[in-house]
């Protein structure tokens, strides 16, 4: 999906932050301190690995009415794991967010009622018990919010949701070519 802020209704507070960090032990650990000493405000915050098994990639959603995005990317800067920042809020983007739903089910009706509507929203059934249902729903927020909302009739019991995950579309990319990008001793890249 192509995100166009304004044209989405989105409101243009939210900051979508990539982050690139080493993959070593405790690098979550700084960054999560640097959020709480400084008081920032995250909406949400994923990490993953990337095709370099050595770096790590952090999607950071910052309400920027309540915490500066520039001042977040800046304070990442001074950590010595961080490799690179860039505020991707503007740009051409995917946006995703998966989401773990666990649906109260009374009888075989309702099991069928949840099973269409997961359909429609083009998500999956992933567990199937006698009185629950566990939907896995991959979409925008909109969407996520959008059956959320509608599964609430049904008895939602249990929701789990990765927060945003977001890539910059076409041939522009966050990761650095690694051919072309040296560390420095504190960890910094230089292109």
């Amino acid at each position: 999906m192509l995100v166009d802020h304004a044209a989405s209704g989105q409101t243009a507070q939210k900051h979508t932050l990539v982050a690139l960090v080493e993959n070593k032990p405790g690098v979550l650990n700084r960054v999560a301190s640097l959020f709480r000493r400084r008081n920032f405000n995250i909406d949400s915050l994923a990490v993953g690995t990337t095709d370099d098994p050595k770096v790590s990639r952090m999607t950071i959603v910052v309400d920027a009415s309540r915490t500066s995005a520039a001042m977040v990317e800046r304070n990442l800067y001074k950590l010595v794991n961080v490799i690179d920042v860039q505020d991707v809020t503007h740009l051409p983007t995917v946006v995703r967010e998966l989401a773990l739903i666990k649906v109260r089910v009374e009888n075989t009706q309702k099991r069928s009622e949840i099973k269409q509507l997961a359909d429609m929203f083009e998500s999956r059934v992933v567990d199937v018990k006698t009185d629950t249902l566990i939907i896995e729903m991959v979409g925008d927020e909109e969407k996520v919010d959008g059956i959320l909302n509608v599964l609430n009739d049904y008895g939602i019991l249990e929701v789990v949701r990765t927060g945003r995950v977001a890539m910059t579309r076409g041939a522009a990319h966050v990761v650095p070519d690694q051919d072309d990008v040296a560390f420095s001793s504190n960890g910094h890249s230089h292109p």
